[in-house]
């Protein structure tokens, strides 16, 4: 009989090997607490340091401790998704292997959702340890990715999240799609999504392996799940919408411009040529666009069409 597991920690890390043993035994400390049976998955994505070695002297030692080594550095997202496919947990919590996230917040976010129904209940370091060239673009951002997405979060970048095993089991992660596991949740049906409010670490080892260039790929990154959880099923809906508006809008105007001269003419007054007015220029370039973006709806459609997961839908219950 297989034992179920309550609790699956995934854990990416890069170039973390000082503080991981520490990590791991505040892990257990905090489950064997609570009585929680629990599973730890370190992802290691590619570091150079002696994180790995760490982590098999963890397994050696530990029968909860599962690894995987990645080849190369290939991103936070990447090593999240390896991780959501190996764990077995009811409840899947992820964190960050720095020590700013607090095993001491698991309990409380298991039972959110074990007990109150949660999908997803993502963390709020509502104080952080961090200077303001860092926290004053993050309240942009957030406040972006409110606006765009419809969740309010207050804090959609921290690591510390809790979900139902059946959430991260039909969702796919890759390039820096990390940042939006709530937003991309939401478009798969999974709408119950809670926030709580953590505790804040201030950095204990290392450095932060984050540029500035997040700034500028975050909200890229935003734009496309947006755009693809609302149409990527019907992309003839956006981009055909905007082709015929802009069609139009062009054709009309060119009407009028005809309509207009053929006035002129029937009266015996003088009438300007069509390439001497500047409105002819635009109401070409709006046909001109407007058939473009037609024309990349349907593309899409039969590029959509053709694809291996065009009817891939998740089903809740079935009798």
């Amino acid at each position: 009989m297989i034992k179920t597991v309550a609790v699956s920690v995934v854990i990416p890390l890069y170039n973390e090997e000082e503080s991981l043993k520490e990590l791991y035994n505040w892990i257990l400390n905090v489950m064997k607490a609570n009585l929680l049976s629990f599973e730890v998955l370190f992802i290691d994505d590619g570091s150079t340091d002696n994180s790995w070695n760490e982590i098999v002297e963890l397994a050696d030692e530990h029968k909860e401790v599962k690894a995987i080594k990645f080849q190369r550095n290939y991103g936070k997202s990447a090593a999240l998704q390896k991780g959501f496919e190996r764990c077995v947990g009811e409840v899947v919590i992820t964190m960050d292997a720095d020590l700013q996230d607090s095993p001491e917040e698991i309990p409380d976010l298991f039972a959110m959702v074990k007990n109150e129904g949660y999908d997803i209940v993502s963390g709020w370091k509502k104080k952080r340890y961090d200077p303001l060239t860092k926290t004053i673009p993050t309240k942009l951002y957030n406040w972006t990715a409110r606006r765009l997405s419809g969740i309010h979060l207050h804090d959609f970048n921290c690591g510390l999240k809790a979900y139902r095993k059946v959430v991260v089991k039909s969702i796919e992660l890759y390039g820096d799609m990390h940042r939006y596991v709530p937003v991309l949740a939401k478009y798969s049906g999974f709408t119950k999504i809670g926030e709580k409010v953590v505790q804040h670490q201030a950095r204990k080892y290392g450095t932060s392996k984050f540029g500035l260039n997040r700034f500028v790929n975050g909200p890229l990154d935003l734009l496309t799940v947006v755009f693809m959880g609302r149409f990527g099923k019907k992309p003839m809906h956006f981009f055909g919408a905007i082709g015929s508006l802009l069609f139009i809008i062009g054709f009309g105007l060119a009407l009028y411009l005809f309509i207009d001269k053929a006035i002129h003419l029937y009266q015996g007054n003088a009438a300007r040529l069509l390439s001497e007015r500047a409105e002819f220029y635009v109401s070409l370039a709006s046909m001109i666009i407007g058939s473009q973006f037609f024309l990349a709806g349907f593309l899409a459609e039969l590029i959509g069409r053709s694809s291996s997961s065009r009817n891939q839908y998740l089903i809740e219950k079935e009798i």
